[in-house]
Formats: structure tokens, C-alpha cells, sequence
């Protein structure tokens, strides 16, 4: 199955997990998987959120920003991936001035 970010819907997501600003997705949620073509304006964050029982997975596209993994900062220029395991607590955030684009995965099933 093909995927591309201009076959999906765009969703303005405000306050996304409890984040600051808004959140632009394109998502694909089938039930097993969840995929999101993302992008945060500079100053907007994804809010802090456990992963009780899956992981994700973002890769970033452009822009660069930094992710807090469990109390611990990670710098996240483009081509690199962040890992948040199964259990643990992430952020995402977009303190540039240019806007952070991600591509991320988010197994949804139980196993």
C-alpha cells in the first residue's frame, strides 16, 4: 500500500497531548498502526505523553527541534530518528525558527 502525505486529510490539532500551539498532521490510523506526516511551527511542541503500551517512532524531515525522553534532551536535526520505547515519556518541540517536519509511526496493536 502506497502512502503519501497529499492523499491524507490535513488536521490542525491545538494544544496536541497537552502541547503549546497546534499540531499539522496528515494521519493514517487503520487500527494497527498510526502514521503521521507532521509538522510544528517554531515555539509549538508536542505535550509531554507516556507510551503505556506502544512505542513511536519519528523521523525528522526538515527543520531541526529537540525531543525530552524520559527527562533527557535530545537535539533532533533532519535525517535523524527518535526512538520512544514502549513505557517511556517523550516531548517533541520546535525551538528553531523554522518549522520542524516529521514523518512517525505509533504501533497501536496489543502484543
Amino acid at each position: 500500500m502506497l502512502i503519501t502525505k497529499d492523499s491524507l486529510p490535513a488536521q490542525c490539532l491545538p494544544g496536541f497531548k497537552g502541547g503549546k500551539g497546534e499540531l499539522l498532521a496528515h494521519i493514517k490510523a487503520d487500527g494497527d498502526n498510526k502514521i503521521i506526516f507532521g509538522c510544528l511551527a517554531p515555539g509549538h511542541t508536542v505535550g509531554q505523553h507516556r507510551h503505556e503500551t506502544s512505542s513511536e517512532i519519528i523521523f525528522i524531515t526538515a527543520g531541526k527541534g529537540a525531543a525530552l525522553c524520559d527527562g533527557k534532551k535530545e537535539i533532533l536535526p533532519p535525517g535523524v530518528v527518535h526512538y520512544c520505547p514502549k513505557g517511556s515519556a517523550h516531548t517533541l518541540l520546535n525551538d528553531s525558527d523554522e518549522n520542524l517536519e516529521f514523518f512517525a509511526v505509533v504501533p497501536e496493536h496489543n502484543r
